[in-house]
């Protein structure tokens, strides 16, 4: 039997190396590893590695041309929602221009894109949203975001589109923190620390994630998901139960509003998502945060 050929941008990004992790070894499963640089991933079986940096559309045809997959998940993309108000000019090329690339490459040679997206492109007023509710960002990286989804929305090859929120989790090469490990080693050295109450997220525990993407993808899913948590909460709230379950002292948390906070990108309030649709059509079955601090744990523990 052929195995289905299925291709990750942004592989040593937090993301890409969960669905590597998930999807190496798969019997019916030819699995090509793309990033720019070197390969970040802890281990080599299971899968090929091929540098692709997105922004350089010439490498993108080459690379497409020559493995010609039967899917892409694009996981690339530049995150820090205040670097990106600073540097505009690479926030786009690397959040807009790759993915006309990637778009392009995939009506080319028929194949199926699963695109990441998030959910600042919402202006966080109406939280929880479902897939229908209309865009409005608030931020320059969440323009950019929906730029992208417009790119991938208006092209001819077959598509889907993740939206996500608050993407949690560890690797052994973490270059960001989290909440739950902020807190944490916050708490551990005594430190007191302020978090908002008046944000509110369906916070994503970043195997669940993967596997919704990877849903997604092997249905050849068509249109857009929205695959977080279930789990509707505020930062204060994540910071109370990574307390309680790391059995550390709650009276060094205090709250804070986000405008005690100067910080370059404008937040959307209150966004979360509705799962009602990836759990009928996908099957999407999230964990709890309390579940998921559990798994970050437990991997913290394996990493030591």
């Amino acid at each position: 039997m052929l195995k289905k050929k299925i291709l990750i941008t942004g592989s040593n990004g937090l993301l890409g190396q969960k669905l590597v992790s998930l999807l190496a070894n798969h019997a019916d499963i030819h699995l090509i590893a793309t990033a720019r640089g070197n390969n970040r991933l802890s281990f080599t079986e299971g899968y090929e590695y091929q540098e692709m940096d997105i922004t350089n559309p010439e490498q993108v045809a080459e690379v497409i041309e020559r493995i010609q997959p039967n899917a892409i998940i694009n996981t690339a993309a530049m995150t820090n929602v205040d670097q990106c108000e600073f540097e505009k000019d690479l926030c786009w090329a690397m959040n807009v221009k790759a993915v006309e690339y990637l778009a392009e490459a995939c009506e080319k040679h028929n194949i199926y894109l699963c695109h990441l997206s998030t959910d600042f492109v919402f202006d966080g007023i109406a939280g929880p949203y479902s897939e229908e509710a209309q865009p409005s960002p608030v931020s320059y990286y969440g323009w950019t975001k929906y730029a992208a989804e417009e790119v991938v929305r208006r092209s001819t090859c077959r598509w889907s589109i993740a939206r996500t929120v608050l993407v949690y989790g560890i690797v052994s090469d973490m270059s960001r923190s989290n909440i739950i490990l902020w807190v944490k080693k916050s708490l551990e050295e005594g430190k007191s620390i302020k978090v908002v109450t008046d944000q509110f997220r369906t916070p994503t525990l970043a195997e669940d994630l993967a596997k919704g993407c990877w849903l997604m993808t092997d249905k050849e899913a068509e249109g857009i998901f929205h695959i977080s948590g279930k789990d509707f909460l505020t930062p204060y709230e994540m910071a109370i139960k990574t307390a309680d379950f790391f059995q550390l002292d709650k009276s060094l948390i205090s709250t804070a509003n986000a405008n005690n906070f100067t910080q370059p990108a404008k937040r959307p309030p209150r966004t979360g998502f509705i799962l009602d649709k990836a759990i009928s059509v996908l099957g999407y079955n999230p964990v709890s945060f309390e579940e998921g601090i559990a798994i970050v744990a437990e991997q913290t523990q394996a990493l030591l």
